[in-house]
């Protein structure tokens, strides 16, 4: 009996794969640039997801971890000549702590104060890499930002920039999935739903959003470890609210508390101003309107979180991993 492919399995094919071969044929290095942004976008959007679609905390933060992991791979690779693990180990466990330490009193907000709060954070990180000038170089930005290195070897060119950034987005996104699909992700929606009957079965509601917040703070920071090596440039207007608030719309519009929404979410706020660029001054209004009437009439996203749970629940039992 012939079993379908995983959805997993087919996605990490379309961007291992065909992608590539795309870009190969057809492609030019800006194409495969805008390949690479979307796949950061992704990962970004997954983590966000964590948050938002699964723990229920609606955040704005996006920019502080994602501008943080950047900023600190910057430093890393262009003063003392790091190589990628050490980068990315290094943005995920600093990230995940300053996480912690910023999430331990700010997961106690309720809904509207958490997303306010939030917004703040990234006000004080924009306008702290702005004026740190002795660490961030301020306006003038990080410069010459060196290419991927694994050992002795950099990693330079497109496709090499691509793969990497493909792998290590795979491996963030599979973490989020392990995360959402399990009890402890059941545990964070009960959390989510209802805090008094959570506690009523034993959960801390408290410790669920924190770990849900931690975790996501380490995975932007790994975003943005890749962000600054791809882009090889970094400035503060690389890190303005308005791309916090790009992420939140790649949630929102390919679906709260859905993998496949993050990377659909991801394709569209990416790709879909370049598409818009023969419109001019018109490309915001043309993109905004978009945006607009898929949130109208698709509210759940264009692949919601029942979607998504349904199709795993699915798989799950035709593998034999569940028993009805």
């Amino acid at each position: 009996m012939n079993r379908p492919l995983p959805l997993g399995w087919l996605l990490a094919a379309v961007i291992l794969v065909v992608v590539p071969a795309a870009l190969w044929l057809f492609g030019s290095a800006y194409a495969a640039r805008l390949a690479q942004l979307v796949l950061i976008t992704a990962l970004l959007a997954a983590a966000l997801n964590l948050l938002i679609g699964t723990a229920g905390l609606l955040s704005l933060d996006t920019v502080v971890y994602y501008g943080f992991g950047a900023y600190l791979t910057a430093i890393l690779s262009t003063n003392y000549g790091t190589t990628l693990p050490t980068e990315i180990l290094a943005a995920a466990a600093a990230g995940a702590l300053l996480g912690g330490l910023i999430g331990w009193p700010l997961v106690r907000l309720a809904s509207i104060f958490f997303a306010v709060a939030t917004m703040g954070l990234a006000t004080i990180f924009h306008t702290t890499v702005l004026n740190w000038v002795d660490l961030t170089r301020g306006p003038m930005g990080y410069r010459g930002i060196p290419a991927f290195k694994l050992g002795e070897f950099t990693i330079d060119g497109w496709a090499g920039n691509y793969y990497v950034i493909a792998v290590v987005v795979l491996g963030g996104v599979w973490i989020v999935h392990r995360l959402t699909h399990s009890y402890y992700g059941n545990a964070m929606r009960a959390a989510r739903e209802d805090e008094d009957c959570a506690r009523a079965m034993g959960l801390s509601p408290h410790a669920l959003k924190l770990q849900a917040y931690a975790v996501h703070a380490s995975l932007m920071s790994v975003a943005g470890a890749l962000y600054a090596h791809a882009n090889n440039f970094l400035s503060p207007d690389n890190f303005v609210l308005l791309e916090s608030g790009l992420t939140l719309t790649a949630v929102v519009v390919g679906g709260l508390g859905s993998l496949p929404g993050a990377f659909i979410g991801a394709l569209v706020v990416v790709l879909v101003p370049e598409l818009l660029r023969p419109l001019g001054n018109l490309r915001a209004f043309g993109f905004g309107m978009i945006l607009f009437l898929s949130i109208l009439f698709l509210p759940r996203g264009l692949w919601s979180e029942v979607s998504s749970l349904a199709f795993v629940r699915r798989h799950l039992f035709r593998e034999g991993w569940l028993k009805r």
